[in-house]
C-alpha cells in the first residue's frame, strides 16, 4: 500500500509540473526568461554629435549634476572621461558617494565615445588615443587629430548645451586614455585645469612620452593645474617601472602651477585600478574648490 500511494504521488507531481510549463508557454522548455523592464540611470543622457572634421562620428555620455534642473543659475566644472563605453557607469556610480561626502563640487560628466552599432572599441580607441603608431596597428596614431575635435567641436558643444564652468575642465583616462591625458596636458596645457592619468601608456612608441615631455620643457610654455597619475600594485613590473620613471621625469622639472600626485594602487591589475584611481583622481584634481577636504567635520 505504502509503494503505491508514493507512485501515485510522483506521478502527480509530474503531471503538475508539466501543466504548469504548459501555462507558460513555449519560452519555458527553450529556457528562455521574460523580458524585464532594463534599470535607467537618472539624469543622464546620450547626445550624438555631427560628423567630426576627421571623419569620425563621436558620441558623449553626459550625467548632469543633481541640482542643475533646480539651481539654474549655477554653472558646473566639466570632467571629459575617454572610452565612455567604458567608463561611464564607473563615473556615475561614484559621484554620488563623493558628492555625499562633500570632497568634490558638482560637476558635469562627459565620457566620449562613438556613435553606431556593434562597434569594435578596442581598435577605434588606437586611432583616437594613440599620439603615434602602435606596432602593426596601422590605424593608431591620431591622437592630434582627437585633441583638435574636443577643443574645436567637443568642448564648444557641451558649452553651448550645458551650463559650464570653463575655467575647471578636467580630462582623464585609463591606459592608452592616460597616455591621451598626459599628450593633451604637454600639447594643449591651457585646455584644462585637471589631469587623471591612471596606468598611463609611457611606453608606447619606444618612449615617445619621455622625449614629448622633454621638449615640452624646454619650451618654457606657461602650465597651470593638477595631475594625478596611478598605476596597479600587481601590474607587470615593466609597466609600473616605466610610469614611475615618468613621474619622476616630469616631478623633476617643478613647473611652476603644476601640483601632482602618484599612486600605486596596491593589490590591483591594469583594468580594476581605474576604480580607486578614479575615485582618488577626482578628490585630488578638484581639492581646491571641494566644499570640504580632509576627516568629517
Amino acid at each position: 500500500m505504502k509503494i503505491v500511494t508514493f507512485c501515485f504521488r510522483s506521478r502527480l507531481l509530474r503531471l503538475i509540473v508539466l501543466v504548469n510549463l504548459f501555462r507558460l508557454g513555449p519560452a519555458s522548455f527553450a529556457g528562455e526568461r521574460p523580458k524585464y523592464p532594463e534599470y535607467v540611470l537618472g539624469g543622464t543622457e546620450v547626445r550624438i554629435l555631427p560628423r567630426s572634421a576627421n571623419g569620425r562620428d563621436y558620441q558623449l555620455y553626459v550625467a548632469l549634476p543633481y541640482s542643475y534642473q533646480t539651481d539654474l543659475k549655477k554653472k558646473y566644472p566639466v570632467v571629459f572621461m575617454t572610452d565612455g563605453y567604458w567608463s561611464f557607469t564607473r563615473m556615475v556610480g561614484l559621484y554620488s558617494s563623493l558628492w555625499y561626502d562633500k570632497v568634490v563640487p558638482e560637476y558635469i560628466t562627459v565620457s566620449l565615445g562613438y556613435a553606431g552599432d556593434n562597434l569594435d572599441y578596442g581598435k577605434m580607441r588606437q586611432w583616437e588615443l594613440a599620439p603615434v603608431r602602435m606596432g602593426l596597428f596601422g590605424s593608431s596614431g591620431h591622437a592630434a587629430e582627437f585633441l583638435e575635435a574636443i577643443e574645436k567641436e567637443i568642448i564648444p558643444f557641451v558649452e553651448r548645451e550645458y551650463r559650464v564652468d570653463s575655467s575647471h575642465r578636467v580630462i582623464g583616462g585609463g591606459s592608452l586614455g592616460g597616455l591621451f591625458t598626459l599628450y593633451a596636458m604637454l600639447t594643449k596645457p591651457e585646455l584644462f585645469s585637471g589631469y587623471i592619468a591612471m596606468s598611463p601608456s609611457v611606453q608606447l612608441g619606444g618612449d615617445w612620452i619621455f622625449e614629448y615631455e622633454t621638449k615640452f620643457a624646454a619650451s618654457r610654455r606657461p602650465f597651470k593645474g593638477r595631475l594625478f597619475m596611478t598605476v596597479g600594485g600587481y601590474e607587470s613590473p615593466g609597466f609600473v617601472a616605466s610610469i614611475q620613471k615618468f613621474y619622476d621625469q616630469l616631478a623633476g622639472r617643478k613647473y611652476p602651477g603644476l601640483v601632482s600626485n602618484f599612486r600605486v594602487i596596491d593589490g590591483e591589475r591594469h583594468g580594476a585600478s581605474n576604480s580607486e584611481a578614479t575615485n582618488r583622481g577626482l578628490r585630488y584634481v578638484f581639492e581646491d574648490i571641494a566644499p570640504e577636504t580632509g576627516p568629517s567635520h
